[in-house]
């Protein structure tokens, strides 16, 4: 997102978070019917370049939104209105907000029960547990099969080993992928809960585990570099070439960008 779109975006989650630390455990419902909203945009065009149009008065926009919306819970209808009151740099970043309040709202549902770290630690877990299966990547990624098939397929994947919370994320980023990649969104999902957890996720993906000394050690290297504390997740993966490859958010660190790597290999070396 843009400028635009991203303090728009913070002035609608700032007035919203409070309604999903009332709602408690109800909140996850609050993002299931977000989602659905987030479905219709996607499947009409002219729904969503009107909704985001800066040219229309946010006053219709929201009137538009009570109509269609008739049949929700009055807070999803609340915060849908306070969005298309706010201005959008494209129609798209519409979509991608409510997903994201969707996305909230049903972490908002873990952090009351008090497994934030459980549904990270699950969805860590899934992630890691797709390395080196691309053919399941690619099936949860592809178009021509159902979402309801491939949110299938995430469910023989937990096989019911993971929380309601994890469950419900890791299906709709299957279900729903809007044009990202199935471990890309399980990403963003990451990043959700770090936020909440105020915390920053750096995944490293290494060929040979690393020792607790190695870990204490980068992890303070990045703590110091973004100035939060960091959530360390490690990938096992063979075919990793030059070491480490450290992704904290968007940011990449690999073998191509070899003074930063060899500086981080010789600190952790001690």
């Amino acid at each position: 997102m843009r400028g635009t779109s991203r303090a728009s975006l913070a002035r609608v989650e700032e007035r919203f978070e409070p309604v999903l630390a009332a709602a408690g455990a109800q909140a996850s419902e609050l993002g299931e019917q977000l989602f659905a909203l987030v479905d219709a945009l996607d499947s009409s065009g002219s729904l969503r370049r009107t909704l985001g149009d800066p040219s229309i008065d946010g006053e219709a926009k929201a009137g538009l939104v009570g109509r269609l919306l008739a049949a929700a819970d009055p807070r999803v209808v609340a915060v849908v209105q306070d969005a298309v009151r706010q201005r959008w740099s494209a129609d798209a970043d519409l979509g991608d907000a409510i997903e994201r309040l969707g996305f909230s709202a049903v972490l908002a549902r873990s952090e009351h029960e008090g497994t934030l770290a459980q549904v990270e630690e699950e969805l860590f877990r899934l992630n890691r547990a797709l390395v080196g299966q691309r053919e399941v990547r690619r099936t949860l990624f592809d178009p021509a099969i159902p979402g309801s098939a491939r949110a299938g397929l995430v469910d023989a994947i937990l096989a019911g080993r993971a929380s309601d919370v994890t469950a419900i994320v890791a299906r709709r980023a299957a279900a729903a992928p809007r044009g990202r990649r199935y471990v890309a969104t399980l990403g963003h999902i990451a990043d959700l809960i770090a936020e909440r957890r105020q915390r920053q996720v750096a995944t490293v993906t290494t060929a040979t585990d690393l020792t607790a000394a190695q870990k204490d050690r980068l992890v303070g290297i990045l703590r110091e570099a973004y100035g939060r504390e960091i959530q360390l997740n490690v990938i096992l993966d063979p075919h990793v070439l030059g070491g480490l490859r450290i992704q904290v958010g968007a940011q990449v660190v690999d073998a191509t960008v070899l003074s930063r790597l060899a500086d981080a290999r010789r600190r952790l070396a001690g």
